[in-house]
């Protein structure tokens, strides 16, 4: 292979492949891409469920990639690594020739709650919290387990399981593998035992043998094999050498990976991130502790994770119904013309399964208090966004009252922090400082990969490529009407979950 010049990055969302070039010399980025131009298909056959076909995966990261090497007109040969973040919690189960056993049941898949608490109870609330650091939930363990009990042909037919980044990296490779950092998402990790969960497989009668071989998170894992290279129009031999689930992987884009930094994101989903080097763990779960990308046993590096399914979902459904195919900034500017509070109207963002943060819940999105006379579009918009902020809001609180320090708060600038209405409401009413940086977990995935194959030193190259683009304060002068409106979202979400 030719001296390598640059790294690759995926980012395998449940909406889109991301994919970006950076140089190895200087850590710039040379190029970024995504597909499809539609969002990808979720597939629900009944309600509460969500599929994804993980072939049709493969095919975006085929046409993501083609489609960056033509706009960059970089070669093959000049990669020298290459990264993958993906979609947390999802299910990829295979056969022993490697092919798909069954849609992938991904994240925001509430068919395991059920098998969850089946799951919590067998294994008992206080040894899995201090073990697992959740309860086994809506998680992966939980999926296949529905899988052995609901589809017991398919079952039989299973070789490997696996998370979205790890199918990835068996097509582009041929190897089956898996981390730390991946058990850990799938609930399949025992912190205190710092190996594999004999509680979970027990309590779930699953075979260990289904679980991948582990490899490092960043480091070198497998090489891309001739027939994907054809595929992708890479070099053969290319190094696979970082994967991580989003949420990681954008707190490592962002320089999020020492205790104390924190991280969000308002993508489909929307999350807060703080680091910590302790074992903490919320005693309803309502929001989980993973390894993070540079956990080892021996230094613990844990990522505390909130997530809200229903974030920019939400409000890329009211773009959807209001103004289908008009620019996010334009709805910015609409929903700017209603005040603070939406006169009224308050937006329940939660349609998108069942929420961890209302100890699974499947609440449903609403809108409340809508008067035909007095709301318009404005307030819709306004009240969509403000809505997902408030949710944000009620989160962190249970961060808060683990004792996280949530002072100041990174994000990137490709999401919905890039809304004014959305990332004020968050700053005042929280009192934190919110930074924009340009990166994405493409880049982040390219980065770290860098790394991991030996390009870069040690991840605090990260830090010196982070650019700040832009900042959020708390207003002082409207926080007043910032707390009024809250209060009144918060009695009509405890009204609705209690009712």
């Amino acid at each position: 292979m030719k001296t390598p010049i640059y790294s690759i990055g995926y980012d395998l969302g449940s909406s889109s492949v991301k994919a970006a070039l950076i140089r190895l010399d200087d850590g710039s980025t040379v190029g970024r891409s995504a597909y499809p131009d539609q969002e990808m298909p979720i597939h629900a056959p009944k309600p509460g469920w969500a599929e994804q076909d993980p072939e049709f995966w493969w095919e975006c990261i085929q046409k993501v990639t083609q489609r960056l090497l033509e706009e960059t007109k970089v070669t093959g040969p000049e990669i020298g690594s290459i990264g993958i973040a993906y979609q947390m919690h999802g299910l990829v189960l295979v056969d022993e020739q490697q092919q798909v056993v069954r849609p992938s049941i991904i994240w925001c898949d509430s068919r395991a709650v059920e098998t969850g608490q089946a799951g919590l109870e067998a294994i008992g609330q206080d040894h899995a919290l201090k073990h697992l650091l959740n309860s086994p939930g809506n998680f992966t363990a939980s999926k296949l387990k529905w899988v052995q009990q609901q589809e017991p042909e398919q079952y039989k037919r299973i070789h490997k399981m696996m998370l979205p980044g790890d199918y990835i990296a068996m097509r582009m490779s041929g190897a089956i593998q898996t981390t730390i950092t991946g058990l850990s998402e799938g609930v399949f990790w025992d912190f205190s035992e710092r190996q594999v969960s004999r509680d979970i497989l027990k309590a779930y009668d699953i075979d260990d043998a289904l679980l991948p071989e582990v490899v490092p998170t960043i480091g070198p894992q497998s090489e891309l094999n001739k027939t994907a290279a054809a595929e992708l129009g890479l070099a053969t031999g290319t190094p696979i050498t970082y994967r991580a689930g989003d949420q990681p992987n954008n707190a490592l884009s962002l320089g999020v990976l020492r205790p104390g930094e924190v991280a969000a994101t308002g993508g489909t989903s929307g999350v807060v991130y703080a680091v910590t080097d302790q074992p903490l763990f919320d005693p309803q779960s309502r929001v989980n502790s993973f390894a993070h990308v540079n956990y080892r046993p021996e230094a613990p590096h844990i990522g505390v994770l909130m997530c809200i399914n229903g974030t920019g979902i939400q409000y890329s459904w009211l773009r959807k119904m209001l103004a289908t195919g008009a620019p996010y900034d334009s709805l910015e500017a609409q929903a700017q013309q209603a005040p603070i509070g939406a006169d009224g109207l308050i937006a329940l963002p939660f349609g998108n399964g069942a929420e961890r943060i209302l100890n699974d819940l499947q609440v449903g999105a609403q809108l409340l208090h809508l008067d035909f006379n007095r709301h318009g579009k404005a307030h819709l918009l306004r009240a969509g966004l403000e809505g997902i902020a408030y949710s944000f809001i009620y989160g962190m609180q249970i961060l808060r009252s683990m004792g996280l320090q949530l002072d100041v708060i990174r994000v990137g600038n490709d999401n919905l922090f890039q809304s004014g209405i959305f990332s004020h409401a968050i700053a005042t009413l929280s009192g934190c400082q919110i930074e924009v940086l340009e990166t994405t977990g493409a880049v982040g995935a390219a980065q770290a990969a860098a790394v991991g194959a030996g390009h870069w030193d040690d991840l605090s190259a990260i830090h010196e490529n982070l650019k700040k683009v832009g900042q959020f304060l708390p207003q002082s002068s409207n926080i007043n009407a910032y707390r009024a409106a809250y209060g009144s979202w918060e009695q009509a979400l405890q009204k609705t979950i209690t009712t």
